[in-house]
């Protein structure tokens, strides 16, 4: 699957600010970026740091008065989509330690209080069985509303009202795969067909050695999703971070399949 990537900030900072950028699709052996570039105006030199797990990058911009970035990029996604529900389970004394904290709660993602739900809910299921079954159920239970959350949203608030947009999916996803003691993680990304197009954000499950991509809104398949980080929920993955304040003037998000 060929990408074609547009993305465009547009930002008024009232004082002079330190934001840090997350835009860039990861250099990854399932997605190859083809060509590439980011404009960004900042008073110094960007600075470019390594994101979370080694995957992808930050980028360092001093805005004052006005920021304005754009990104464009062709990527080919070379992956195949893969079955959860045929996927082993793995003890979690087995997993690699580099999965463990993504077993723990986090900010977002509280999913110590989703244990007793998980249990009493699926029942009997494990591993790739169980992953597929709270795929479907945080699909299936979720209304998509635009007003349906603020970025202060965790995934029991979400539990609760049962409606949010993309990133409250993917805590919900993560928190409950989380107490099903598989590890989860967010996932910031591109994706075509995303209603409203947008920064996506989507989730990966580690099952069968491996992690394994899925979009609980089922807007993307597995296989034309373009990452551009993870972490442990939106605070890692949030496309910009602003050290100080700024308004919102104008952001458009366009993914197109070739």
């Amino acid at each position: 699957m060929r990408l074609t990537i547009e993305a465009d900030l547009d930002y008024l900072l009232p004082r002079p600010a330190d934001v840090l950028l997350q835009v860039e699709v990861a250099a990854m052996a399932d997605q190859r970026i083809e060509t590439a570039s980011l404009t960004v105006g900042s008073d110094l030199p960007l600075g470019a740091v390594v994101g979370e797990d080694g995957i992808g990058q930050r980028c360092w911009v001093r805005g004052a008065d006005r920021l304005v970035a754009t990104y464009r990029a062709t990527v080919t996604v070379v992956r195949e989509e893969v079955v959860l529900a045929a996927l082993p389970a793995t003890s979690v004394r087995l997993l690699p330690a580099e999965t463990v904290a993504y077993l723990l709660p986090s900010r977002y993602c509280q999913s110590d209080r989703f244990e007793g739900f998980v249990a009493r809910e699926f029942a009997g299921l494990t591993g790739g069985a169980m992953a597929a079954a709270l795929v479907d159920w945080t699909r299936m239970s979720l209304d998509y509303a635009g007003d349906g959350s603020t970025g202060t949203t965790t995934a029991l608030d979400t539990f609760a009202s049962r409606r949010g947009v993309c990133r409250d999916y993917a805590h919900l996803l993560v928190a409950l795969a989380r107490a099903a003691e598989i590890p989860a993680r967010c996932v910031a990304a591109y994706a075509p067909g995303v209603d409203p197009p947008d920064f996506h954000a989507v989730a990966e499950l580690w099952l069968d050695g491996a992690w394994r991509l899925v979009d609980p809104t089922g807007m993307a398949r597995s296989d034309e999703i373009a990452r551009v980080c993870v972490g442990r929920d939106a605070t890692d993955i949030a496309f910009m971070t602003v050290f100080g304040t700024a308004t919102f003037v104008r952001q458009r998000v366009s993914v197109r399949r070739e």
